[in-house]
């Protein structure tokens, strides 16, 4: 939870910055041509069994893909993109003078597709579904004192739910007309397991992304 509220705390700061900064970028219309482009980060995820942010274990990641940005009018674009990201979550428990780490990795083929609105032509902010199809499940226990692995499962994927769908919300700041910068938390709306007994909380994926993307 804390490296959450600080990964979005840098980001804020980071935005807050860039847009007062003075850079040169072509200005966007509906006439612009779509761009493609590729874009990569660093994911921070937790599972959340309420639909909130509390108590949950983050784990950090990595996000990379492709994506597309259509101009459908002044100032707005849909922008579709192709990731592949890690989702899960981490705990760690102190025993004795031994720290230890739970985590769970869940990695996903994503495909979100946003909405894009520019309130100036080189600072957006965004909103939309994003389709995830898992491809893998391990889980992972480690002694963090010693840094010895002390158990690591195979891919059981078929524990789980392969589709998930979720809903993110965002922002990005071009610095250039090719280099940005970019952040989005997404918040899951499906539980992840298969075969959940009646009665219990479902559990969804969580995620806030940041990163770097660059148009051609």
């Amino acid at each position: 939870m804390k490296k959450l509220i600080l990964g979005i705390a840098v980001t804020a700061s980071s935005l807050a910055f860039a847009q007062t900064t003075t850079t040169t970028t072509s200005n966007m219309s509906s006439t612009n041509p779509v761009r493609f482009g590729i874009k990569g980060g660093m994911n921070v995820s937790s599972l959340s069994n309420d639909g909130t942010l509390e108590d949950q274990g983050s784990k950090i990641g990595f996000n990379a893909g492709v994506f597309a940005n259509i101009p459908i009018a002044t100032s707005f674009s849909i922008q579709p993109e192709v990731l592949y990201s890690q989702y899960g979550d981490k705990y760690d428990t102190r025993i004795g003078n031994n720290t230890y780490s739970y985590a769970n990795h869940l990695d996903y083929i994503t495909v979100p597709v946003m909405l894009q609105y520019n309130i100036i032509p080189n600072l957006y902010l965004e909103a939309g579904p994003e389709f995830g199809f898992m491809v893998s499940a391990k889980n992972k226990s480690k002694n963090e004192t010693s840094n010895d692995v002390i158990a690591e499962s195979g891919n059981y994927k078929d524990n789980f739910n392969t589709f998930n769908f979720g809903l993110g919300l965002g922002a990005g700041y071009y610095f250039t007309d090719n280099i940005g910068i970019t952040a989005r938390y997404v918040a899951g709306l499906t539980d992840i397991a298969k075969d959940r007994p009646s009665n219990s909380d479902a559990v969804r994926n969580n995620v806030f992304q940041v990163g770097l993307a660059f148009k051609f």
